[in-house]
């Protein structure tokens, strides 16, 4: 015959468990709300770094300023492929490139800088998001405001 203990009292055999059933859902929704906050935080900053990135490759590519046009007073001093050029090799400093979904592109005095790479989840599974970014960057004239 078993004995019954004064703990006992007051539970069914259906009590049996339970809490570890909610400690198990808990550490996983905590293990998930980490996963969030590290992967998300990490995510922001990615992104934030892709807008710079973008940002100095646009101010990169705008100092190719054409000597032959500021010396004949042409409206649109900017070199074009020069400035291509120096955005691409300021773009090769980084883990972005000109061919792996960036884009460079000039119109008139303004470079644009597009880049496309994906982030790699650490805690969360899932497919790798895709970070998006543009710059862009004008040649000012004397000490006028820059019209692009």
């Amino acid at each position: 015959m078993r004995r019954r203990n004064v703990a006992d009292e007051g539970r069914t055999p259906t009590d049996e468990g339970m809490v570890t059933v909610f400690v198990v859902m808990f550490a996983v929704a905590l293990v998930f709300m980490v996963g969030l906050v590290v992967d998300g935080g990490r995510l922001l900053a990615e992104s934030r770094q892709a807008r710079n990135v973008a940002d100095s490759a646009a101010r990169a590519g705008a100092q190719a300023i054409s000597d032959d046009a500021v010396r004949t007073g042409q409206a649109v001093i900017l070199d074009p492929d020069q400035a291509h050029v120096l955005a691409c090799n300021f773009l090769a400093n980084t883990h972005y490139t000109c061919q792996g979904g960036s884009t460079v592109s000039v119109v008139g005095n303004q470079v644009t800088v597009d880049l496309e790479g994906s982030y790699d989840l650490t805690l969360l599974p899932g497919a790798s998001p895709t970070i998006r970014a543009t710059g862009s960057a004008c040649v000012a004239v004397g000490i006028t405001a820059a019209t692009c």
